[in-house]
């Protein structure tokens, strides 16, 4: 019987555990509707602000504001990782270290490279390889626009005291709860238009006041919102991966818990079925 007790312990274990992935799972879902709302507002916002910029930017000299889309020989970069305080969310953490990991050796393996670490999983791992400057790991205990722009103020301020010639943003990118796509986003210098003419936005805009004037309020706006944006989503991925790994790991639970159930059933049965046939042994000595 002492097999069978601890199959029994082992049930009831499994059973505890299914109670809290199911917690968490219910936990999730109701956090990642409201994080998956913010970020889907807000992305045609983002996207719009960064097409202008880059629009105003790229017809502008270095002395007229341009000095955030000022091209330089890279030579030390900064990378922005952004990651999450907790686990319990899949490969969510491991996809943005991989990610870092193989933009530093595919892009900047003859530059110097560090990291500011947003989130606590990243920064544990990466500063095993690299150097990290400033950790943020309280921003998501209030994820507002102010507190995201006083991060964003000073990587432009590094940026423009040429203390990095590049800033670029590795975060996940939410699609729905079960895909999150790692992105490489570039900060700074803000980057030309694609395959257009910059001469093109004479005849699309008016402004008022001046050009100069418009972008010097704009830039730094178009690239608080860029990071805000970035955070976002991450925060909402973060939720949509913890919400499905604790699904799987419900399902996971439910599937050990059946199986030791019917372990236990068949032990149980087979224990039974030994003392009846002790017992009727038993009896026909008696007899003879």
């Amino acid at each position: 019987m002492a097999n069978l007790k601890e199959i029994r312990n082992r049930i009831t274990s499994i059973g505890s555990t299914m109670q809290i992935t199911s917690a968490m799972k219910m936990v999730s879902a109701a956090k990642l509707k409201k994080a998956q709302d913010a970020i889907t507002a807000m992305r045609p916002y983002s996207s719009k602000l960064t097409e202008l910029l880059q629009n105003l930017s790229a017809t502008l000299d270095s002395d007229a504001g341009g000095t955030y889309s000022t091209q330089r020989e890279v030579s030390k970069v900064l990378i922005v990782a952004i990651t999450s305080n907790r686990g319990l969310c899949g490969g969510f953490n491991s996809s943005i270290t991989k990610q870092v990991v193989k933009t530093i050796e595919e892009k900047y393996s003859n530059a110097t490279v560090e990291l500011f670490t947003i989130g606590k999983k990243g920064a544990d791992t990466l500063s095993k390889q690299f150097t990290i400057i400033e950790r943020q790991n309280d921003i998501f205990d209030d994820l507002t626009f102010d507190n995201v722009a006083e991060i964003a103020e000073k990587l432009m301020a590094m940026y423009t005291d040429g203390s990095y010639d590049k800033i670029e943003i590795v975060y996940n990118q939410f699609k729905n709860a079960a895909t999150q796509i790692p992105q490489v986003e570039q900060f700074l210098p803000i980057k030309p238009i694609e395959g257009g003419d910059a001469s093109a936005v004479k005849s699309d805009y008016i402004f008022e006041p001046s050009k100069e004037e418009i972008v010097l309020a704009l830039i730094p706006k178009s690239l608080k919102t860029q990071l805000y944006k970035s955070i976002r989503d991450s925060f909402a991925s973060e939720h949509g991966a913890r919400m499905t790994a604790m699904h799987k790991a419900t399902d996971n639970a439910t599937d050990l818990r059946d199986d030791l159930l019917l372990t236990y059933n068949k032990a149980r049965q087979a224990a039974i079925t030994n003392e009846i046939l002790e017992i009727v042994g038993g009896a026909e000595a008696l007899k003879s």
